[in-house]
C-alpha cells in the first residue's frame, strides 16, 4: 500500500529504524502528500443499535448484504437542504441507485448506483442541490460485508523513554512539567487506523468512541478502528503516547485518542464520504480536536466548476462545518509536493484510484479538507527549523509549522505491534500541533475552536523567510511557516499565570566544548526601564552530564548572575529549566548573555536555545 503514499499521505520519507521489525517505508522520489494521513474504518464498543443513528450513517433500504455487491457500483454524494432528507432518499431509490449512508444534519446522502446515468438523472430531482461520484473506480464489494483489520501480536520494549528533537523543538518536553494534558480532552485520529494495544497507546485510548469510516459509513464493530497500515498508529503516537517510561512520550501524553479509520483497506484511499462520515462522528462525539494527514481522494485538488469536484467541496465542507460547530477543531498536513498552494498551475496526479491525467488548475481548485476554511493548516520543519524540503508552502495558506523531519532526522513514534520507528513528513508536523491545541484545550476548557486556532497563532515562535524567493510575506506571517513555529511550553503557560512581559528568545545552536566557556547572547530592545525582579531565564542545554557545567547570566553592563552550579556528580543529562533573576538594577535594552563554563573533560553538549521574558 505504501506505493500510494506519495498521493495521499503526507509521507514522503521513512526512515526504517523500527524496534522489532525491518519495514521499508520509504515512499516514492515524487511522494506528493497534501493534507497529512488517512484514516478509514474504526469502531466503537457500543451497542449495534447506537451505531446506527439518523446522524451518523442510516440507510433507507436496509444493509446490503455481499451478495448485493454487482461490478460497476460507483458511489455519489446527493446533496439537498440540511434536516429531514427523506424525499430524496425515495428518488434515489426510484433512480437505480440505494441508499448507502445518510447524513441528515448536513443534506448529505451517499448513493450507490450501477447506472451510468444516475448523476444526471438525479441532478433533474427537485430538491437535489449537487450531484457527484466520489470515485472514478468501482465501490469495493468489502463496503458491503467488511472484513476486520488484523489484530497485531504485540512486542515489549527495554526502550526508554528520552528527550526527542522534534519534541524539544517544539518545547513539548518543558510543557510536560506544567501539565501532560486533560483526560477530558478527547483528540480524533482520522487516518488509517490506530493500534489500540500498543502499550504506549493503550492508556490513553478510548475504544468507546471509536469508529471504522471506510466507505462512509459508520462501523462500530470492536476491532474495526485498527490501523490498516502504519501511518495513523505514528500520528496517533506523536499527538499522546503515554508518559508510562516505555518507548516514547507524545505532545499531550495525558489526553485520551480516539480512532476514526478512514482509510480503507489495501488502497489505503480516503474518498469523500469516509471523510465526511468521519467529520460527523467527530461532531457527535465530543472530539474537541481531529488531526488529518491526508487529502481527501481520488483528486489532488478538487474544482468547483467540476460538477463532481464540486459536491466533493461542498458534502466535506458541510461536514467540517458540522464538526466545528460541535466544538471541534480539525488540523491538517499541508503536502509534501514542495508546492506553492498559493500558487496553483497544474495537477498531475489524479485521479489517483484510476489513471491519472495532467490538468491545468488555478487556485479556485483546492485541497480537502486542508484548505477548507477553518482548519488548521500545517507545514513540515526540519531538525533545527527550516521549512522541511518535501513540505508545499503558500502565503495565505499556510497556518502555523511543527517538526516534520527532514533527511536523516525523522519523527520517531509508535507503530503497530508494539514496535516504534521514524518516518518524515507533514503527516508528522500536524499531530504536533494537533497535541498542542489538546494542551490548550486541555488548560482552557471553555475554549471554542476559534479560541484555539487564536491562540496558536499567537503563541507561535516567528520565523522568518530564509533566502529564498518563493518564501514571501513578513516575519511574523509567510508562505514557509505561516504564523510561526507552534510552541507547546507557551501554550500551556495559561495554566499558572503567565509572564505578561516581552518575550525574546535565541533559537541558535552554540557548541559546548570540554573545559570552556561560551556564550549566547540575546539583544533585547523596545522595553521600558530596567529589567524586572521577577526576570525569568529559560534554558534548553543538551549535554552528556550536566554536573560538569555552571551557568550564569551576564546583563548589558557585565553584571553576573549566577543561575546553577551543578553537582559534579550530577550525571543527569540535559537542562531544561527556567530561573527567576533579580535583574531590577539594570537597564532592560541591550545584549544579554548566557554564559556556560564546562569544569571538566569527556562530555560535550551544546546550547539548544534560551529566552528572556520580562
Amino acid at each position: 500500500m505504501f506505493s500510494h503514499i506519495s498521493s495521499r499521505l503526507r509521507l514522503p520519507v521513512a526512515a526504517a529504524a523500527v524496534v522489532g521489525a525491518t519495514v521499508a517505508l520509504t515512499a516514492p522520489a515524487q511522494a506528493q502528500v497534501l493534507p497529512v494521513a488517512k484514516a478509514a474504518q474504526g469502531a466503537r464498543t457500543a451497542p449495534a443499535a447506537q451505531a446506527q443513528t439518523q446522524e451518523q450513517a442510516r440507510s433507507a433500504t436496509g444493509t446490503r448484504t455481499a451478495g448485493a455487491w454487482a461490478a460497476g457500483t460507483r458511489a455519489y454524494l446527493v446533496i439537498t437542504t440540511p434536516g429531514d432528507t427523506t424525499a430524496v432518499r425515495t428518488a434515489i431509490a426510484s433512480n437505480g441507485g440505494t441508499v448507502f449512508a445518510s447524513y441528515d444534519a448536513i443534506g448529505v446522502v451517499v448513493a450507490h448506483s450501477t447506472s451510468t446515468s444516475f448523476a444526471a438523472t438525479m441532478r433533474g430531482v427537485a430538491g437535489v442541490q449537487q450531484v457527484g461520484a466520489t470515485r472514478t473506480s468501482d465501490v469495493p464489494a468489502d463496503a458491503y460485508n467488511p472484513a476486520l483489520p488484523a489484530n497485531p501480536s504485540q512486542s515489549t520494549t527495554t526502550l526508554n523513554e528520552t528527550n526527542r528533537w522534534d519534541m524539544t523543538q517544539i518545547k513539548a518536553d518543558q510543557a510536560w512539567a506544567v501539565t501532560t494534558g486533560s483526560a477530558a480532552v478527547k483528540v480524533g485520529v482520522l487516518d488509517t487506523g490506530v493500534d489500540d494495544r500498543h502499550q504506549d497507546i493503550a492508556p490513553n485510548f478510548n475504544a468507546a468512541d471509536s469508529v471504522s469510516c471506510a466507505y462512509g459509513k459508520a462501523d462500530t464493530r470492536a476491532g474495526a478502528w485498527r490501523d490498516v497500515g502504519t501511518h495513523g498508529t505514528h500520528v496517533a503516537g506523536t499527538i499522546a503516547a503515554a508518559k508510562n517510561g516505555k518507548g516514547v512520550i507524545g505532545v499531550a501524553p495525558g489526553v485520551k485518542i480516539s480512532s476514526v479509520r478512514i482509510a480503507e483497506p489495501t488502497t489505503s484511499l480516503f474518498f469523500a464520504e469516509n471523510t465526511i462520515c468521519g467529520f460527523m462522528w467527530a461532531g457527535d462525539h465530543g472530539f474537541k480536536v481531529t488531526n488529518n494527514s491526508y487529502y481527501t481522494d481520488p483528486w489532488q485538488f478538487n474544482c468547483p466548476d467540476n460538477v463532481d469536484q464540486a459536491a466533493i467541496i461542498e458534502g466535506v465542507r458541510r461536514a467540517q462545518a458540522y464538526a466545528e460547530s460541535k466544538g471541534s477543531l480539525q488540523v491538517a498536513a499541508a503536502g509534501n509536493a514542495n508546492y506553492d498552494l498559493a500558487n496553483k498551475t497544474t495537477d498531475t496526479e489524479s485521479p489517483n484510484d484510476s489513471t491519472p491525467v495532467t490538468r491545468t488548475i488555478t487556485n479556485a481548485c483546492i485541497d480537502i479538507p486542508t484548505e477548507l476554511p477553518g482548519v488548521v493548516t500545517v507545514s513540515a520543519q526540519a531538525n533545527g527549523g527550516a521549512k522541511a524540503s518535501y513540505s508545499n508552502f503558500g502565503n495565505g495558506i499556510i497556518d502555523i509549522a511543527a517538526p516534520g523531519g527532514d533527511g536523516a532526522s525523522g519523527v520517531y513514534s509508535t507503530l503497530p505491534g508494539g514496535k516504534y520507528g521514524s518516518m518524515s513528513g507533514t503527516s508528522m508536523a500536524s499531530p504536533h500541533v494537533a497535541g498542542v491545541a489538546a494542551l490548550l484545550a486541555s488548560v482552557n476548557p471553555s475554549y471554542t475552536p476559534a479560541d484555539i486556532r487564536s491562540a496558536l497563532a499567537t503563541q507561535a515562535t516567528d520565523r522568518a523567510c530564509p533566502s529564498d524567493s518563493r518564501c514571501t510575506g513578513t516575519t511574523t506571517k509567510n508562505g514557509f511557516f505561516g504564523e510561526g513555529q507552534v510552541d507547546a511550553l507557551k501554550a500551556v503557560a495559561g495554566a499558572s499565570p503567565p509572564p505578561t512581559g516581552p518575550y525574546f528568545e535565541n533559537l541558535n545552536d552554540v557548541a559546548i566544548a570540554d573545559n570552556a566557556t561560551i556564550e549566547s547572547p540575546i539583544t533585547v530592545s523596545g522595553v521600558t526601564g530596567n529589567a524586572p525582579a521577577t526576570l525569568k531565564v529559560g534554558v534548553d542545554i543538551k549535554h552528556t552530564y550536566r554536573g560538569d557545567l555552571v551557568l550564569s547570566l551576564v546583563a548589558p553592563d557585565g553584571t553576573v548572575y549566577p543561575l546553577e552550579d551543578f553537582t559534579n556528580s550530577d550525571g543527569t543529562d540535559d537542562i531544561a529549566k527556567t530561573y527567576t533573576v533579580n535583574a531590577s538594577a539594570e537597564v532592560a535594552n541591550g545584549t544579554w548573555k548566557l554564559r556556560v563554563q564546562d569544569i571538566a573533560s569527556q562530555d560535550t553538549g551544546r546550547v539548544d536555545a534560551w529566552n528572556l521574558t520580562f
